[in-house]
């Protein structure tokens, strides 16, 4: 992984949860997507996590055929996905393959280096595209962290 130079006015990052609900409209996601790609935004930090983030990238990874953006991976540690699920672990691998780039934040696990992650994509964002439909956990504090910080948020969560 090298060093990558990164355009803040440009980026957007996304969060959510590992579970997605009924309340995901995919639809809208990628409306959301292609609406921000249209103002402008031509790269996405993704915090390669199961379910929201894997989805997101999948959809941008769509939305790449026709547009030319960039999907950057941000990786919390090298041993990310060890508890990932066998398919889970499979789709994580095939996705680092194609990210445009990749951004290690630790190589070893710390009880921090997925906050420190979360807060490296929204310090390095214009914008964050969340799915928060739980006051709690690591999506709902980088959701805090970005108000906190003055960066808008959009909700996918209606």
């Amino acid at each position: 992984m090298s060093e990558i130079f990164i355009l803040k006015a440009n980026t957007v990052c996304v969060s959510g949860h590992r579970e997605i609900g009924k309340d995901l409209d995919i639809k809208l996601l990628k409306k959301i997507f292609e609406n921000l790609i249209d103002n402008g935004v031509d790269t996405f930090l993704i915090g390669m996590a199961v379910g929201f983030d894997t989805l997101c990238f999948q959809i941008l990874e769509d939305i790449r055929k026709q547009k030319q953006i960039k999907i950057i991976a941000c990786i919390p540690c090298l041993s990310q996905a060890d508890r990932f699920s066998f398919e889970q672990k499979k789709e994580y691998d095939r996705l680092l393959s194609v990210a445009d780039d990749k951004v290690l934040l630790s190589r070893e696990y710390t009880p921090s280096c997925m906050q420190k992650r979360n807060m490296f994509m929204v310090d390095n964002s214009a914008c964050v595209v969340c799915y928060l439909n739980k006051n709690k956990g690591g999506t709902y504090n980088t959701v805090k962290y970005a108000e906190k910080k003055g960066v808008p948020v959009i909700n996918i969560v209606q």
